[in-house]
């Protein structure tokens, strides 16, 4: 997967295995419920998707899904994210462990409640 180029995030998903399928259809689907109305599209390779400005970008690595979620979200949610690797503004959710769903919601509702104040506070 490697180097591959993906025209969608379909394209993206499907060249994936069927656990890591749902995995991520499980991510799209939190995302796609969470903001409606969210652009979605491979940016750097991954899907991202975007809310009044960039909200949210996830990748397969080898061992992990990783959620870049910006440091703004990562700082938020620095209890909530203790079991898992982080750093500046990626998570990663190791591949052989649940997906912590709500926790997933959380975030994204985060970054589009920052996406509307940061969007409201631009001089007109």
């Amino acid at each position: 997967m490697r180097g591959e180029i993906f025209r969608t995030v379909d394209d993206y998903v499907a060249a994936q295995s069927p656990a890591l399928r749902e995995k991520l259809e499980t991510i799209r689907h939190i995302i796609f419920k969470t903001v409606p109305g969210v652009e979605e599209k491979i940016s750097y390779g991954m899907p991202g998707y975007q809310y009044k400005g960039v909200l949210i970008y996830f990748g397969v690595a080898q061992r992990h899904i990783g959620l870049y979620a910006m440091p703004s979200a990562i700082e938020a949610f620095k209890k909530e994210l203790k079991p898992y690797d982080t750093s500046k503004g990626t998570i990663r959710f190791p591949l052989d462990e649940p997906l912590p769903k709500k926790l997933i919601a959380d975030i994204v509702k985060f970054r589009k409640k920052r996406n509307e104040l940061k969007q409201a506070n631009k001089p007109s």
